[in-house]
């Protein structure tokens, strides 16, 4: 054959790379077993890590080989995932110069209630909302103006510069500083110590991914990255200058208490403990109370009270207790303006560890010079007098100045750990965000569970592996060792490519691979299901080969660039592991493609130029289905139907019992925690949900559900999740605590109960996602099915030329997408598995639409070609013969396909149970669908579109067209 050599060359180049790519990982999996055996032998590990493997052209070591080693996701490894976004707001008043302008004020307000339910950037919205606003008030402001973007920190933008530039300069200026933000936060990430990070922007949004694979401290890890490192200096107020202020709320509370959010007998006064106060803040406060406290001062009422001086006061806490007041916090008095701009708000050039005179732990730090002259400025004018140091809103000391501080240079205490000073260094030295930043997604998954998934996955893996193998020889003999030859090939260069590449393996990696293997299978049926039609036609076994090759590549063709075009909507318009699903699916079908047609063709060749038998068939499966001939179009009414009464009922269900939409779509926090003994879902429900109220008492939506087994529940809720703090994700930790706790052993703490293990129960996975990502993530499903359904459309059109074949296969991907769904809809409250509407859902749709519109390709391929060839058969005779032909091709792959997907979900584990079940309904209304509802209305619609070119009949005796 032509190429021969070529194919050879690149398959054996590949090979090597793959090998010199996979050979780190097998050899850290190798060091870390020998390690797990020397364990306790202190000097056997250390020899054992600095042994070196020498292949000639390198030295293998491990801690060489654990940097190269393949990455796997968090669902394999464990670890933490979370997604931040950089407050645009922040930058907009750092671009305006914190500008009070009453058009930009309203214009930021209304952004900022626009970004709730919007896909757009914000700064996009920003313009949008500022034209609407200045036109409505006839204010005619240009952006250039010096109370807007006009000003010292825009250089560049002049008086006469048009709106459009402006907006073109300001959103690169944006933009570079999300890239900042990027570089800082990435610095932050190295000094944790995390073992192969992925640091990656969000493109055209101002969101940063971050995923530490092994991380287990979630709160570090969030502080870490959300904390600004922005230090600011305030001047303070102190006690007799609050006072008649708290009395008068004091008098307010036992008044109006319901509308300030507490009740009228709390005694504001008495929370103060004033008494007890012994530093330069307001009052000493029971850790318990503060949230109290904050009500009274943060509600309507108690702003509408505040009297001139303290109009613009911030109220902030102490970073911790005071080591003589270890239960209380104390609050502080901040002396704010209009603009809440800080008088000094500069950022460190260097911060080390020191230690003051009486031995205890401080942070030495040297300012910038901008920062340099405004502290200069800010002690000169507050001599005798407390200043405030606040890092993130949290005061970390309120010292009096004795002298002025003409160098910058200044000392944080806060009653640190030697831990604590450390990770304040580590921000502070990474440098400061140019804008606050919170966690808008976060996902915790625990490293037994991690272990737990891997093991599930290489089960599932290796059980399908089996079935494909045996089912493969067992149906076509010696052709299907070669089949599984080059499938055994084709996932060692998936798996070469993905370490190559850098990329992550996911459990829906896993999934995408094991479902590439039954592609693999598809694309080697169609060739030999050929190669047995040659041969009943009387070829000989080369010919046979030669042209079940030829006449299969064209539906193999079109089978897989409809799935590949799937594989790239999902790729882009997914995020996270079904990132990882798409492209560990790309990867597969491109190499199928080489190996499964390609390269099985090279081997095969190779033997029959030789003159050695290679059978494509055994005993018991040489005549399955050869002779099977269905009249299909004669019954495609009882089909319609079927389908219609189907559909009717998924319809109903869809919109009277709706669907269990995960927080994917809705927003929300989901945990799964294991117990050590079996517990009841709804006994735990009911109890959450006394404690999970808010502010105005109402409860929260709040559901338990067994997740796998007895012992283990996955528990939603969308308490507080408007709130994105670290403080709410601590607050509902500690609620989830409570209410278990009497389902919990006896000696749990939180901090243990927060990050379980394999040796005691508590959270093994915890998953956030804000409104605004939810809302992203909703579009972007919709986008995908929208784009997916168009692409093939137009793909179909291109490739048959008649728009009836698009039309009949568009048909018949909506009607399985209908049937999924409504299954959904219906089973949803009675399945033991989770049938959420989620990501992972959108992702099982669009490849059931890929695997049914593969299908229907291979019938219509068949169509076309007797449309050439049968020009006497009557058309329905002409569909009938095309879709009996491939009765073959169909059965095998749908089969071992279907075997497939049971073998993932029943071993697969439970995060990929809920996907592989609409896979299972998918496939098989998806085989239906191809012959009886994309082939019939092909068939009614190119029938009634050439009526005056009918002649004879069909075996149904209708009149039809006869292609010319």
């Amino acid at each position: 054959m032509q190429g021969k050599g070529l194919i050879t060359i690149v398959a054996i180049v590949l090979g090597l790379i793959c090998l010199n790519e996979l050979l780190p990982t097998w050899y850290a999996s190798k060091i870390e077993s020998q390690i797990e055996a020397a364990k306790g032998n202190e000097k056997e590990i250390k020899r054992i890590k600095e042994d070196t493997l020498n292949l000639g052209y390198t030295k293998l070591y491990y801690s060489k080989a654990k940097d190269k080693e393949m990455k796997l996701g968090l669902d394999l490894k464990g670890g933490i995932n979370v997604l931040l976004e950089i407050n645009q707001r922040d930058l907009v008043n750092d671009l305006t110069n914190y500008s009070t302008n009453p058009v930009l004020i309203e214009a930021l307000n209304k952004t900022d209630e626009a970004q709730k339910n919007s896909t757009k950037s914000y700064i996009d919205n920003f313009f949008e909302q500022f034209d609407a606003v200045n036109k409505a008030k006839g204010t005619n402001l240009k952006l250039a103006d010096p109370e807007l973007f006009g000003n010292t920190n825009l250089s560049e933008i002049k008086y006469n510069t048009t709106d459009e530039q402006v907006k073109s300069i300001v959103k690169r200026r944006i933009d570079l500083s999300v890239g900042t933000a990027f570089e800082v936060i990435r610095t932050r990430i190295d000094k944790l110590g995390a073992i192969q990070p992925n640091v990656q922007r969000v493109p055209g949004t101002a969101r940063i991914s971050v995923e530490m694979p092994g991380m287990k401290d979630i709160d570090k890890v969030k502080k870490m990255l959300q904390t600004s490192a922005k230090l600011q200096f305030w001047e303070v107020q102190q006690v007799p200058e609050m006072a008649p202020y708290f009395q008068t709320l004091t008098t307010m509370v036992a008044a109006k208490g319901d509308s300030m959010g507490v009740a009228k007998n709390v005694n504001f006064m008495n929370l103060l403990q004033l008494d007890k106060l012994r530093s330069n803040g307001v009052a000493n406060v029971k850790l318990s109370d503060t949230a109290v406290v904050n009500k009274i001062l943060n509600s309507k009422v108690g702003m509408a009270l505040r009297p001139a001086n303290i109009k613009y006061t911030q109220f902030m806490w102490g970073y911790k207790p005071e080591a003589t007041s270890p239960d209380d916090l104390v609050l502080y008095a901040i002396r704010g303006n209009i603009n809440q701009k800080a008088p000094v708000d500069g950022a460190v050039e260097t911060a080390n560890i020191s230690y003051d005179e009486l031995g205890r732990v401080v942070v030495d730090m040297q300012m910038d010079s901008k920062g340099a002259k405004e502290w200069k400025t800010l002690t000169e004018k507050n001599v005798g007098k407390p200043v405030a140091v606040t890092l993130d809103n949290r005061v970390y000391t309120a010292p009096n100045v004795v002298n002025a501080i003409p160098n910058g240079r200044t000392q944080i205490s806060g009653n640190f750990s030697q831990e604590e000073a450390k990770e304040l260094v580590d921000v502070l030295g990474a440098g400061k965000l140019p804008a606050g930043a919170k966690v808008v997604q976060a996902t915790q998954v625990g490293p037994s569970l991690g272990q737990e998934s891997i093991n599930a996955g290489m089960i599932s893996f290796a059980i399908a592996f089996l079935i494909i193998i045996v089912y493969i020889i067992f149906y076509y003999g010696g052709a299907g060792v070669y089949a599984v030859i080059a499938m055994v090939i084709n996932l060692f260069y998936i798996f070469g490519i993905m370490d190559s590449g850098d990329f992550t393996l996911t459990l829906p990696g896993i999934a995408g691979i094991v479902l590439t293997m039954a592609m693999a299978v598809d694309t080697n049926v169609i060739i030999y299901e050929r190669t047995k039609e040659e041969l009943f036609a009387g070829k000989s076994i080369l010919e046979a080969y030669k042209d079940g090759f030829k006449h299969a590549l064209s539906a193999i063709i079109d089978g897989h660039s409809t799935t590949l075009l799937t594989a790239v909507v999902l790729f882009f318009f997914g995020t996270g592991p079904i990132k990882g699903f798409a492209l560990t699916l790309m990867i597969g079908i491109i190499m199928t493609l080489f190996t499964s047609v390609l390269l099985s063709r090279v081997m095969i060749f190779s033997r029959l130029n030789k003159g050695k038998h290679l059978s494509v068939w055994t005993p018991p499966t040489k005549n399955l289905f050869r002779n099977t001939w269905i009249d299909f179009i004669g019954k495609r009414k009882y089909a319609y139907i079927i389908s219609a009464v189907l559909t009717v009922i998924c319809l109903v269900s869809m919109f009277t019992h709706g669907f269990k939409y995960g927080i994917d779509f809705t927003g929300g926090r989901n945990y799964v925690v294991r117990f050590d003994k079996e517990v009841n879902a709804n006994d735990v429900e009911e109890k959450l949900v006394k404690l999970f109220k808010t502010e105005d008492g109402k409860n929260s939506s709040v559901e338990a559900k067994t997740f796998g087994n007895a012992k283990q529940l996955k528990i939603s809720t969308d308490y507080l999740i408007e709130d994105e703090s670290l403080k709410a994700d601590q607050t509902i930790e500690q609620k989830l605590y409570e209410g278990l706790k009497g389902d919990l052993p006896s000696n749990i703490t939180l901090n243990d109960f927060k990050s379980a293990d394999k040796d005691h129960a508590g959270i093994i996975s915890s998953e956030k996602v804000g409104p605004t990502v939810a809302d992203d993530i909703q579009t972007h499903g919709i986008l995908a099915v929208v784009a997916a359904l168009a692409g093939i459309f137009i793909y179909i059109l291109f490739r048959f030329r008649k728009w009836q074949f698009s039309l009949g296969a568009v048909a018949a991907l909506f009607h399985d997408a209908v049937i999924i769904l409504g299954t959904y809809s219906l089973l949803h409250k009675y399945m033991p598995f989770n049938m959420e509407i989620n990501q992972d859902f959108i992702a099982a749709i669009l490849t059931v639409l890929g695997y049914s519109i593969n299908d229907t390709v291979i019938i219509f391929d068949r169509i076309r070609e007797y449309l050439r060839e049968k020009k006497s058969l009557t058309l329905a005779g002409l569909f009938d013969d095309s879709i009996s032909s491939t009765l073959g091709r169909t059965f095998n792959t749908s089969f071992t396909t279907i075997l497939v997907i049971l073998a993932i979900f029943i071993f697969g584990g439970d995060n990929l149970r809920g996907f592989m079940f609409a896979m299972l309904i998918g496939i098989g209304f998806g085989t239906y669908s191809s012959i009886f509802i994309a082939s019939a209305i092909a068939y009614d619609f190119l029938k009634k579109g050439k009526e005056d070119e009918v002649h004879g009949k069909t075996t149904s005796d209708k009149e039809v067209l006869a292609s010319k």
